[in-house]
């Protein structure tokens, strides 16, 4: 495993966006750059902000891009270049309207699924072939289409304690990823956080 590992979380930069849905990679990088003790410093240079740490032994930097959401690769292709860190050990950290609230899917590749963001990463790395953990925020159920006031509104009173359950969930499972690697990510974690339990329910679990 390569000791170096670059995690991205997606999202738009301003106090505007700051806990809206479509920020769901911002916060939870904010989360894991808060269990890990670590700051983050502004680098114009690679229009993003970054935070480096020591997890279990491994170096770690944090990236959220302040490119806005549908250009993050200009952030993440010159990050991942400075550092060396292969497509494969930069794990990007994304929203996800087509997923259950509470619900994790890490994989270790895939398309973009019409999400712009992941269209820039993959333009910038020049491949489908990195890792993804996907964090389910739902479609509003009175439109299956126009949901750009959806994904750019707060969670709700009654979605808090979910997607509070669901951020600490996913910030483990990326700690798991670190240690442990992309499989075990997979087997331990995927799946949907039940809205009474700090568990995570493997009924619903998704591992192909």
């Amino acid at each position: 495993m390569n000791s170096l590992a670059l995690i991205v979380g997606l999202g738009n930069p301003g106090p505007e966006y700051r806990n809206t849905r479509h920020n769901a990679g911002f916060l939870l990088a904010e989360l894991l750059s808060q269990r890990w003790e670590t700051s983050w410093r502004q680098e114009k240079k690679f229009f993003a902000e970054i935070a480096e740490c020591r997890f279990a032994g491994r170096r770690v930097v944090l990236c959220r891009p302040q490119t806005f959401m549908n250009i993050s690769g200009k952030a993440v292709g010159p990050v991942s270049s400075f550092y060396k860190i292969p497509p494969e050990q930069v794990l990007v950290l994304v929203d996800d309207a087509d997923l259950p609230l509470g619900t994790l899917r890490l994989r270790p590749e895939g398309s973009p699924g019409g999400h712009h963001g992941l269209e820039s990463v993959e333009q910038s790395l020049g491949t489908r072939a990195y890792p993804r953990l996907k964090v389910g925020i739902a479609r509003p159920q009175q439109s299956r289409r126009d949901i750009a006031g959806h994904v750019l509104g707060e969670f709700s009173s009654s979605e808090q304690p979910v997607w509070q359950q669901v951020l600490s969930r996913a910030a483990q499972q990326v700690e798991c990823w670190v240690t442990d690697g992309i499989g075990v990510a997979m087997n331990r974690f995927n799946g949907s956080v039940a809205p009474d339990s700090n568990e995570s329910t493997n009924a619903k679990r998704n591992t192909k």
